[in-house]
């Protein structure tokens, strides 16, 4: 079986209440703005001062709010918080700002009285990896339990991998060569959404006040096999698999090149990237169930419509 798209039954969308958006300056965050402004949302972006005036701009032409803030002031944050309906974070960063940040987004977000927060997880399913195995991920899964035992509902969104990664900084399709690398087994089923849609999800998931604690998308499940039909698809050319090697080949890569190229003081540097697709390569971060369908309007792009895009182009 090459891909499979599944779902759950749909939730009933609340009138219009104020968002707290974190990180709306961020390509995730200025996406989930404009689809929260689009469903009739008051979004109140929270952003620091000296953040990009274009965005910052941008965000204002939309219709959301902007509000400077200190994050490293809880006192700060509870008061841009108030009045709020849920907290939605799209922080990106290391330790500083997924862990400290967060932490203090979120004790601004209890102390103002805000009964939901969604954190900053957009990723695959980090519960099921042993710890150490993905440094990025180590830290959601750090700030989650932290936010499990805060007084506030929460919801984590996983969407596997942002499908828009293989027409560039994931390396899986070589589109030189004409070929897609893989390490372990051609056949493991892999989680792959757009930012669109995950954004999309994110905030018609910040309208609905029942959503469960985890909630779990995919645009499309697809193996290795399926992403070498969808490039041979979307460019008219014949694709090729190549196997590097097995899972312990990736391990040995990715502990070699962290010792070469260490950085890290960076969010994603290469070894960071090659953590993700062992993980996701290995099967445990598999989304089960998945989600989809609770939102219905929300489209779904293929891995096929990705890359033809980017042949297109």
């Amino acid at each position: 079986m090459d891909s499979i798209v599944a779902g759950n039954k749909s939730s009933s969308k609340p009138e219009s209440a104020t968002i707290i958006l974190a990180g709306a300056t961020g390509n995730l965050g200025a996406h989930i703005a404009r689809h929260l402004l689009q469903r009739g949302a008051i979004v109140r972006a929270l952003v620091r001062q000296g953040s990009s005036r274009h965005a910052v701009t941008a965000l204002r032409q939309q219709g959301a709010s902007i509000v400077e803030v200190d994050f490293n002031s809880i006192g700060n944050l509870t008061k841009a918080c108030s009045g709020g309906s849920c907290v939605v974070s799209a922080l990106s960063g290391l330790r500083e700002v997924i862990v400290d940040t967060q932490t203090r987004l979120l004790n601004a977000a209890v102390e103002a009285g805000v009964p939901r927060f969604i954190p900053s997880d957009y990723s695959i399913d980090f519960t099921k990896l042993p710890y150490r195995s993905n440094r990025n991920l180590d830290l959601r899964r750090e700030f989650s339990e932290t936010l499990d035992k805060a007084p506030i509902a929460a919801t984590s969104i996983l969407n596997g991998m942002f499908t828009d990664l293989l027409t560039g900084q994931a390396p899986v399709v070589l589109f030189g060569l004409k070929r897609v690398i893989y390490w372990g087994n051609a056949d493991q089923l892999l989680d792959f959404t757009t930012i669109e849609a995950t954004a999309a999800f994110t905030a018609a998931a910040a309208l609905d006040p029942s959503t469960p604690r985890f909630l779990r998308i995919a645009g499309e499940v697809v193996n290795i096999r399926g992403v070498k039909n969808a490039a041979s698809k979307a460019t008219g050319k014949e694709f090729h698999l190549f196997r590097v090697g097995g899972l312990g080949v990736l391990e040995s890569m990715i502990k070699f090149t962290r010792t070469l190229f260490p950085k890290n003081n960076e969010v994603f540097p290469p070894w960071q990237g090659m953590q993700y697709l062992h993980n996701m390569l290995s099967g445990l971060p598999k989304l089960e169930p998945l989600n989809n369908n609770r939102y219905p309007d929300i489209p779904w792009k293929s891995v096929h419509e990705v890359l033809a895009a980017r042949a297109s182009s």
